[in-house]
């Protein structure tokens, strides 16, 4: 993988299904952050370092696609993919799949680097862009 695009592999528990069987909806968005923290991390980042740093990470968008359903003990990959380079926001695209690769969703979130104190945007650090860069 290249620094722009990361890759990982979560087993279903069973509290993150319904009563159908399948993983609820609303646990993507659990599955998708640990994509963009997984990258981060790889990329040489951590959502703690920043914060200490004061700069906070919120997410201001959030979609999903749901094309096929995942269930208990399913292993799925959730492939994670920075759009561009980032500005004041942080874009990606994630694709999740199962361990036949079929597609079971796609999705893309918008982060905003904010400043911890002020609470307004901020421009991406530059040692990220240094980090993306290199």
């Amino acid at each position: 993988m290249s620094p722009k695009s990361d890759e990982i592999q979560i087993r279903v528990r069973y509290g993150e299904t319904d009563q159908m069987g399948v993983v609820y909806h609303g646990n993507y968005a659990l599955y998708l952050e640990m994509g963009r923290i997984e990258w981060l991390r790889k990329l040489g980042v951590s959502y703690k370092s920043m914060e200490e740093n004061g700069v906070m990470l919120p997410v201001v968008s959030l979609h999903v696609n749901y094309k096929k359903s995942a269930g208990y003990d399913d292993l799925i990959n959730v492939k994670t993919q920075l759009s561009k380079l980032p500005t004041v926001k942080l874009e990606f695209e994630y694709e999740i799949t199962n361990e036949k690769g079929e597609l079971l969703s796609t999705a893309n979130t918008i982060l905003v680097f904010v400043d911890k104190k002020t609470g307004k945007p901020i421009k991406a650090p530059k040692y990220i862009l240094d980090l993306l860069e290199a």
